[in-house]
């Protein structure tokens, strides 16, 4: 026998003999021996007691590659199935899996693992790191592991894709399969946490059973491990569910409908202040805003391209039972193309700006949906701007200018620019027309340039029909997400036949440019209640005043009072008239985030005056009631910015 071993910087090494992959991180430097941690063998990650017998490229991984970090993921998902299964031997394990994130186990008996049971998992575990066990790859046969899983549909499930044998891991008498590398020991595990529990159907379809899914992590190094903890910390305390729920913004019940928010009256107030800001802001920007119905003929989107290309994401049509098929709508643009078709259109018009908050339905999975970041009914603040080729550029800028005006009301800093093109090996999901596509992309480069704006270029993420802008923003749980877009599209007008008067007498093609300000309701409101952990800027605030008579007999009608003329006044106040404390009602003024505080008694009604106490801060100041709502009024007209 005799092979060699390419390594990652092109220099070989020649063995007559099989070799571990350990042995042959030893052989080329001790240091490198004592940190492998398994290897890549022709792209394959395995465990560092694999052996090489023949020609192989093999990479050494260290805990400094990511595919490292994934196989002490890994690792400890396997201790946790072999400590869960010693605790509850009637336990049944599904799928697993080492991410980005941590890792995952599925678990399933008839009473469920609890988040308050996790700790004790945690002292199992380890227990196992503790007395060093060895972790060992064996083969085994499929009839030997169908035997010991005779009892677990889902590991007898998972099994009918494996061959005759069977790769897997053994510790012990623990035996499970589909890793595809471990540590050689226990004890090479350091630091690790269980994280939670939460619900996850087999195999991700919503009529499997559903199981218990168990997430951890695992680091090599404890200030990772803490890093990665206090990040997790930061989250949660930013989750717009939980702030949803703890504000009483919205809730989803998948009883009646996973997917379908329902807005509380404070959630719904927070949306009725953006959709009229949004509307008013367009309306200004020479915007006609419209209402177009939630269902259409499926034939319009069969011409408009979306019907073969998005098919996968839209509900089934609905048979009316006269040959007519409708479809709830999954996009506006078909909508607002029939505006603009209901009229001869002269060049004396263009550009024609036609908006909507247009009510649209998407088909997701179970699996995928949350909270107000993945729904199935959403509200897209939408629009199509309908142009002569050479008015494109100018158009461009002035919805760029109409994007940055809204992100500094909202005061949305963190954001970065990308054209997105179609990619050019793979044309066949984009519409046909490469003389289109050049021209496009060439305009809308071009547009970026004029206007000195830095941006990056991705190939690839560009809508089936047209190149666009998209506006990448920083959510505050660190993840990129589009906010905005601006697209150009020359293929609908073509579609549809749409066409214009000229100068000329003749009728000529326009040009369509689709625009999203802030994407869809739902996405931008969960997007701001994470960036503002759910204290909202006084303008946008569901609650503005929260008024607390001293005494409820005595300063009670003063305090109704200073509502009717904050009411009068257009602000949003309530007079919290529970017979509880007064420390109480002001601790709860805080704990929902309620901008403006008035504490209200003898001194304050005797001089027609109020005890203001901003949130987040010990500051109380006294002020008759008519400074406060000049001040009430400066805060929200500057959008709570510095005034």
């Amino acid at each position: 026998m005799s092979f060699s071993i390419t390594l990652p910087d092109g220099s070989k090494k020649d063995f007559d003999q099989a070799v571990s992959v350990l042995d042959l991180a030893k052989g080329i430097s001790t240091s490198l021996g004592k940190a492998a941690v398994a290897a890549k063998v022709d792209g394959e990650v395995k465990s560092v007691n694999f052996m090489l017998e023949k020609d192989s490229e093999v990479a050494i991984l260290t805990d400094k590659d990511e595919a490292g970090l994934a196989v002490l993921r890994d690792t400890v998902a396997f201790l946790l199935e072999a400590a869960a299964q010693a605790k509850y031997p009637e336990l049944r394990l599904g799928e697993h899996e080492a991410n980005e994130d941590g890792f995952f186990v599925d678990t399933d008996k008839e009473d469920q693992i609890k988040v308050i049971e996790l700790p004790e998992l945690e002292k199992a575990i380890a227990k196992l790191i503790k007395n060093g066990q060895a972790i060992e790859p064996v083969m085994v046969k499929k009839s030997e592991l169908e035997a010991q899983f005779k009892n677990d549909p889902f590991k007898m499930e998972l099994l009918k894709s494996e061959g005759d044998e069977v790769a897997a891991f053994k510790m012990g008498d623990f035996v499970d399969f589909g890793f595809a590398a471990l540590l050689p020991n226990s004890g090479k595990v350091k630091h690790f946490k269980l994280l939670s529990v939460a619900g996850a159907y087999w195999q991700g379809k919503s009529s499997n059973p559903m199981l218990q899914r168990l997430f951890g992590t695992a680091f090599f190094k404890e200030a990772d491990l803490e890093a990665d903890l206090k990040r997790r910390a930061e989250i949660k305390e930013r989750d717009h569910r939980t702030i949803g729920r703890d504000l009483d913004l919205f809730f989803v019940d998948p009883k009646v409908g996973a997917g379908l928010p329902y807005w509380m009256p404070k959630g719904a107030t927070i949306r009725r202040v953006i959709e009229r800001y949004i509307i008013d802001k367009e309306l200004a920007d020479g915007y006609q805003h419209v209402y177009t119905p939630v269902l259409m003929n499926l034939d319009a989107y069969k011409t408009s391209g979306h019907w073969a290309h998005y098919r996968e994401d839209m509900f089934p049509p609905m048979d009316m039972g006269d040959g007519e098929m409708l479809e709830l709508r999954p996009m506006n643009c078909p909508s607002h193309i029939q505006v603009y078709k209901h009229h001869i259109r002269s060049y004396r018009e263009l550009p024609i700006r036609i908006a909507e908050l247009g009510m649209m339905h998407r088909y997701e999975k179970s699996g995928a949906l949350s909270g107000l970041q993945r729904v199935r009914e959403m509200t897209l603040n939408d629009g199509h701007t309908f142009v002569a080729l050479e008015q494109v550029q100018e158009e461009f800028a002035k919805i760029l200018k109409l994007i940055m005006d809204v992100y500094k009301d909202f005061d949305i800093t963190d954001y970065y620019f990308r054209l997105s093109y179609r990619d050019p090996k793979n044309t066949d999901k984009y519409f046909a027309n490469d003389e289109m596509w050049e021209r496009s992309q060439k305009m809308l480069k071009g547009a970026m340039d004029d206007l000195g704006l830095d941006y990056v270029e991705a190939e690839g993420e560009a809508a089936f029909y047209g190149p666009k802008l998209d506006i990448q923003t920083k959510t505050a749980l660190g993840n990129d997400e589009t906010m905005s877009t601006i697209q150009l599209d020359f293929m609908l007008p073509e579609r549809f036949d749409l066409s214009y008067v000229g100068q000329d007498g003749e009728e000529h093609r326009p040009v369509m440019i689709h625009r999203g300000i802030v994407g869809t309701m739902e996405r931008f409101i969960a997007y701001l209640t994470e960036i503002y952990k759910g204290a909202f800027p006084t303008w946008l605030a569901p609650e503005q005043v929260e008024i607390i008579p001293v005494n409820l007999d005595a300063h009670g009608e003063y305090a109704k009072k200073v509502r009717d003329e904050l009411l009068k006044h257009g602000f949003r106040a309530e007079v919290d008239f529970r017979n509880e404390k007064m420390g109480y009602k002001i601790r709860e003024s805080q704990t929902q985030k309620v901008p403006y505080t008035l504490v209200l008694g003898d001194d304050e009604m005797n001089s027609n005056a109020v005890n203001v106490r901003p949130y987040g801060t010990e500051k109380q100041e006294s002020m008759s009631l008519d400074q406060f709502i000049n001040e009430l009024q400066a805060d929200v007209d500057s959008y709570s910015r510095e005034k």
